[in-house]
């Protein structure tokens, strides 16, 4: 009877101490993952806290079951037959085992523990990634990486200065009517908002480098898809998916490249990885420039298929795409995303080639790789559902995207998770309200000066009144002219071309029209008398109010004709966003190099509260000259914002998520930019009030929101 309620007294002790050693050792948060190999736990732990003093009987209760295999061994050495049960020498149950020496499930265990352990593992490796990176130093390695995502980011700001130059010259060959223009430049940006959302959070899950590849792939086939197609139903869906690809651009750059940098670089170094987008704008305006005005360069399969330059011009923009996706294929995946994901060894191995690199262009290729072992996060138990092997090869794609899906869609739920879930908030606040002005002025000023030229140009409108011209020949242009009370006898209209020319009330008796294209010209309440057409575009749409008397019509053009060499006007259009674009370079530069002397914070507001005094200037914008310099005013004030937000955001999620935050943060940017092109679009010629005050007032409110946010300065990349 003693002896029972001895034994009893003794096991409900034991207990209580391995009670109270698991719950100081899960608040110290340094508890040793269950699974360690038996010698690390006989040569780093220490279990004389476990033994009974009260006890003497107790001391060496377990040599009996020594394994012969362990003879001969030094005592520190030596290995327990019980410590291959989870039983240590001392005869009490380890961490995570039950007093039989059975392993205890994650899910039996306090999951607050488990995430706390996770915490501890997550905050010593990032310690420790920092001295790795220290080590491995900045050279020639991180430069290569940095022309290869540079390539990329240039992919999306071509992408995005596409859509503006090509939409006037996409509609009007392709007979777009008033009710379907643009739309080109939405459904642009709504595939770049979904690419951003899907990309980003599947970075996560299978890598930056596989996902970056995909998605580029994706940009590049339907870019040159969408230069061939002629319907415009088939150009806009072919548009969208290259949106969809590029939209993973942005998200998947900024966290890869910045798991290749050390705290001290990575601020200068992601802000000038921010120039490529600059290259992209000034690529895509100076080929524009050299292409689009160019007609000539087209040819045609008979009335069916026309490849205008304007065809040209994008094909010639999805080339830094294709550079991007070749140089892709050299470059390795971020060692960081493979600790995340437990890949130990493909993490040590690329991290030995990052310091290899840079230590041969140093000229010291003797120095040797010090790391061996790197800590690795404890991985927490999730429920994986599986899919049947005896399933077709459609039903387990179709399962393998659902499952995918679900994994972003609950990644995604963890932004929203403490510690991240505000600053997740006001980081969207700030990208929206960023994009939403930024975006939104860049339709505002371009269609501003467009009006401006408009007016300007009606000023310059040339009218003839009561004219009466009889057996002349017309072989040339006519432009910006009203003819009012004409009468034409016996002339002949050959081989020419009529640029907003409108006849008003006027007579044309027998007359020959061959091979005239019109543009913006039409003729209101005229009579044709015996008139014969041949090979022109002149039909019912150019015939308002016209009365048509015993007059033929004969192989008239179809489709919309582009026939104007040498635009004078997309020449300025060009040029216009060309100045725009070039204006960023200072802005670039100055946050490039400010960007760890004065913090992302300080930069990121300072930024979009001058941003938004800037367009108070606007007032005076009363000339094309004004509005320019007001444009490249605040393109260059504006640039150390983005800059600034993308390294913020970068820095402020953890690894695990860290794709995924910036994609939903970079898909509320595209959603901001659909706004902000259908609101401001909409008031140009309106009022200047509006547009001035809701993109001064947005960008204020932003850059204070901004301020709020953690300093990321000091941080090492969690």
């Amino acid at each position: 009877m003693d002896e029972s309620y001895n034994n009893r007294t003794s096991l409900v002790k034991g207990a209580k101490d391995i009670a109270k050693e698991a719950k100081r050792h899960a608040a110290k948060k340094v508890s040793k993952v269950v699974n360690r190999a038996a010698d690390e736990y006989s040569s780093q732990r220490n279990y004389s806290q476990f033994q009974n003093e009260d006890d003497d009987d107790d001391d060496g209760r377990y040599e009996d079951y020594a394994s012969d295999a362990t003879e001969g061994h030094d005592d520190e050495d030596e290995i327990y037959e019980g410590e291959y049960q989870g039983v240590p020498a001392d005869g009490k149950p380890r961490d995570g085992h039950d007093s039989l020496g059975q392993l205890v499930s994650d899910s039996m265990r306090d999951r607050k523990d488990l995430e706390q352990e996770r915490q501890a593992d997550e905050e010593e490796l990032a310690q420790q990634y920092e001295l790795i990176m220290q080590e491995c130093g900045h050279g020639r390695f991180q430069w290569q990486l940095f022309f290869v995502l540079g390539m990329a980011l240039m992919s999306d700001g071509v992408e995005v200065f596409v859509v503006g130059f090509v939409l006037p010259s996409a509609e009007l060959d392709m007979c777009v009517p008033n009710s379907g223009a643009g739309w080109l430049g939405s459904i642009v940006y709504l595939g770049m908002m979904m690419g951003a959302f899907f990309w980003g959070g599947l970075s996560d899950k299978v890598g930056r480098k596989q996902c970056l590849l995909i998605a580029m792939s994706v940009n590049g086939f339907f870019s040159f898809l969408s230069s061939f197609v002629q319907g415009y139903g088939m150009f806009l869906f072919c548009r969208m998916l290259s949106g969809f690809g590029i939209g993973g651009a942005v998200p998947i750059v900024f966290p890869y490249f910045a798991e290749f940098l050390a705290r001290e670089k990575r601020g200068e170094h992601l802000s000038w990885l921010c120039m490529f987008w600059m290259i992209g704008g000034i690529y895509a305006s100076a080929m524009a420039w050299l292409i689009i005005p160019h007609y000539g360069w087209s040819f045609s399969m008979g009335s069916a298929y026309q490849f205008h330059s304007w065809r040209v011009f994008v094909v010639v923009c999805a080339l830094p795409c294709v550079c991007a996706v070749v140089a892709l294929t050299f470059i390795p995946e971020s060692p960081r995303f493979f600790l995340e994901m437990g890949k130990h060894d493909e993490a040590w191995m690329v991290l030995k080639q990052i310091h290899d690199t840079n230590m041969r262009a140093r000229g010291e290729p003797e120095k040797v790789f010090t790391v061996n072992k790197i800590k690795l996060p404890k991985h927490l138990d999730e429920l994986v559902e599986m899919q049947s092997d005896s399933a077709n090869p459609v039903a387990k794609v179709l399962f393998r995207i659902r499952t995918e899906l679900r994994g972003i869609w609950l990644t995604f739920m963890k932004c929203f998770n403490y510690p991240v879930r505000d600053n997740t908030i006001k980081l969207a606040i700030v990208w929206f309200t960023l994009s939403f002005g930024y975006y939104g002025l860049s339709v505002w000023f371009p269609d501003v000066i467009h009006h401006l030229q408009s007016d300007e140009y009606a000023s310059r409108v040339k009218t003839h009144n009561n004219e009466h011209i009889e057996d002349f020949t017309f072989n040339f242009t006519l432009e910006n002219q009203i003819h009012t009370n004409g009468v034409f006898v016996n002339d002949r209209f050959i081989s020419m071309k009529l640029k907003s020319v409108t006849f008003i009330d006027s007579t044309f008796q027998n007359c020959y029209f061959d091979d005239v294209s019109t543009v913006g010209s039409l003729f209101k309440n005229c009579s044709f008398v015996e008139a014969f057409f041949y090979n022109t575009d002149i039909d019912d749409s150019k015939l308002v109010g016209s009365r048509v008397i015993n007059s033929s019509f004969h192989h008239n053009k179809t489709g919309c004709q582009m026939t104007f060499d040498d635009d004078y006007s997309a020449y300025w259009v060009y040029f216009v966003n060309f100045l725009g674009t070039l204006a960023v370079l200072p802005g670039n530069i100055v946050s490039a190099l400010l960007m760890d002397k004065i913090g992302r914070l300080s930069m990121l507001g300072g930024s979009m509260v001058l941003s938004g005094i800037s367009c108070f200037f606007l007032w005076f914008g009363t000339s094309e000259s004004m509005m320019i310099f007001m444009l490249c005013l605040y393109n260059g004030l504006s640039i150390s914002a983005w800059n600034s937000l993308d390294v913020v955001t970068a820095e402020l999620y953890p690894t695990d998520r860290r794709g995924t935050g910036f994609g939903f943060c970079n898909a509320m940017c595209k959603l901001a930019a659909v706004l902000g092109n259908l609101i401001f679009g909409s008031l140009v010629g309106i009022t200047k009030a509006i547009p001035i005050l809701l993109a001064s007032t947005v960008l204020v409110g932003g850059g204070l929101v901004g301020l709020r946010l953690p300093d990321t300065r000091g941080n090492v990349l969690m």
